[in-house]
């Protein structure tokens, strides 16, 4: 993995880096694990607008990625390196002894033709995943199950890796790359190692087009609006944000600064050190 500089012959030039896709060994996808994605912009399922400058952006198609790796005790081949558009990360294909391709989020160091396989009998080795309880304390994971057989849901965008800090009967102690700790049933699933393309977080897109590209649309600010369209807006010459009792608020009114917005606490009781602390 490297990211390479351009010249500045242009403005947009200036200071754009972009992936060198070393890593990258296969243009395109495996047609039977691909499916149709549709574009939302932003919008729910009422139709109603719930986040902002999201719309266009080129046309993807989605990757069906193995979360759960629950077949087990089979050993697999890692055909391919592959560019996933819908993450950060890189995505492994795989084929099983038995004939199966599936796609895996790929760990950082993976190699084509290495070997991997999930369940009990699987070795203490990298892409290879097994309950929490098998993970010697102090590794590397990524994918981390927080249910039971629902799939792996934490730690799997680009560079992120999560530690396993202990075990304490029927729970295990999981430091999160936002520095929380967190309790995790020991029989939730892992995948040892971290998560390649750790060079993400460098790349500079350099211009508005490759936002564009990516389905991103434009930001302007609230006191540049109109007052019928932000709190913000409106004024007699340039002013500061916000209003007198509530500071800076969003298009709906509601405070961007010090207010809490997280509804369900039910999981307060699994968090051993929150990430604030």
């Amino acid at each position: 993995m490297g990211i390479r500089k351009y010249k500045p012959v242009t403005p947009g030039r200036r200071g754009m880096t972009v992936h060198t896709f070393e890593e990258v060994t296969a243009t395109k996808p495996t047609k039977s694990l691909v499916a149709p994605l549709k574009k939302h912009g932003g919008r729910n399922n009422q139709g109603r607008l719930t986040t902002r400058h999201r719309g266009g952006g080129h046309k993807r198609r989605y990757r069906i990625i193995d979360f759960k790796r629950d077949k087990d005790n089979i050993a697999a081949e890692v055909l391919t390196i592959e560019y996933d558009p819908n993450r950060s990360c890189r995505i492994a294909l795989i084929e099983y002894s038995d004939g199966e391709k599936r796609y895996m989020i790929a760990p950082d160091g993976l190699q084509v033709g290495a070997s991997v396989q999930s369940g009990e009998k699987a070795e203490i080795r990298l892409g290879n995943a097994m309950p929490l309880r098998r993970i010697p304390t102090g590794h590397s994971i990524h994918n981390i199950e927080l249910t039971l057989g629902r799939g792996g849901q934490l730690a799997r965008s680009a560079g992120c890796s999560a530690q396993l800090m202990a075990k304490e009967g029927k729970y295990a102690h999981v430091k999160l790359p936002s520095g929380e700790v967190r309790l995790v049933n020991i029989e939730c699933r892992a995948t040892v190692g971290a998560v390649g393309n750790s060079d993400h977080d460098s790349i500079n897109l350099g211009s508005a087009g490759r936002n564009r590209h990516l389905g991103w649309r434009p930001t302007v600010r609230g006191k540049a609006m109109n007052p019928d369209c932000h709190p913000h807006g409106g004024g007699e010459g340039g002013c500061s944000v916000g209003r007198r009792k509530s500071g800076p608020v969003s298009p709906t009114g509601v405070p961007a600064i010090g207010f809490k917005t997280r509804k369900k606490k039910l999981s307060d009781k699994y968090i051993v050190r929150s990430r604030g602390r």
